[in-house]
């Protein structure tokens, strides 16, 4: 897909990190943005920076996404490029001992629930509503649209205490194949990046000694993946018409160990 002021994208957690880059990158080809994020301060100023629109959206939400993908097309029309970077998540075992008690406690399901709705399912709901609104258009070089999903090295690699995280990602991944063969005969690609070790915010608010040994810990180059690395991945797999149905590592050769 070429990339230029005649295409326009949508990129959630577009306010910082992975996302921020990505839109930076497709802003920088030309490509109009509309960011979606939760952080309407930071979101709102990217976009005006770079010329784009941010909607405020609660990707867990089906009415927020809904509405998200509503307002980008008013500012842009319809998305020919979707980018799904919002995610997160946060460290439990699927058993904890009480340190006062000593009892044996499982994870509530509720905790396991929310990551993997946060990461696996609203990345589903924002490619269907994508798909949706891309299917009507007409194709361009052959293609309607290009879906960019994010998982992460966890998905292959969870650590302890990853396991709502990873099942997460592990699901993204999954889901890749069956959706571009899904969207093939209405001429849409879907691809996934799995990132390693990110200098994202969360990583730079870490204590420099972690950075450092997590750095030290990717084969090659030994160093955490710049954000922007991330993005010049994304352009590629939108100009490049016959990768599709594909899962990528970006991780520098890292295979995480058990913590």
């Amino acid at each position: 897909m070429r990339l230029d002021g005649s295409i326009s994208a949508v990129v959630t957690g577009g306010a910082s990190g992975l996302g921020e880059a990505t839109a930076r990158a497709l802003a920088a080809q030309g490509v109009k943005v509309a960011i979606f994020d939760l952080n309407a301060e930071r979101g709102e100023a990217v976009a005006k920076e770079l010329g784009g629109a941010f909607c405020s959206v609660d990707v867990t939400s089906a009415e927020s996404v809904a509405a998200g993908f509503t307002a980008a097309r008013a500012a842009h029309g319809q998305e020919r490029i979707l980018v799904s970077c919002a995610g997160g998540g946060t460290s439990a075992k699927i058993i904890r001992r009480n340190r006062e008690t000593g009892a044996i406690e499982p994870m509530a399901l509720d905790r396991f629930t929310k990551i993997v709705h946060l990461n696996l399912m609203s990345a589903f709901q924002c490619a269907a509503v994508s798909a949706a609104g891309m299917a009507s258009l007409d194709p361009i070089d052959g293609e309607r649209g290009v879906i960019v999903n994010t998982a992460s090295a966890a998905a292959k690699d969870g650590q302890i205490g990853q396991v709502a995280y990873a099942a997460a990602k592990a699901g993204i991944v999954g889901m890749t194949l069956p959706i571009a063969r899904d969207l093939a005969s209405e001429f849409i690609r879907v691809n996934t990046i799995m990132p390693g070790i990110f200098a994202t915010p969360p990583m730079l608010a870490a204590p420099e000694e972690m950075r450092k040994s997590l750095a030290e810990s990717v084969p090659f180059p030994s160093r955490l993946g710049a954000p922007e690395e991330y993005a010049s991945m994304v352009l590629e797999l939108c100009r490049n018409g016959y990768v599709n149905g594909e899962v990528i590592r970006l991780d520098g050769a890292i295979r995480m160990p058990p913590r």
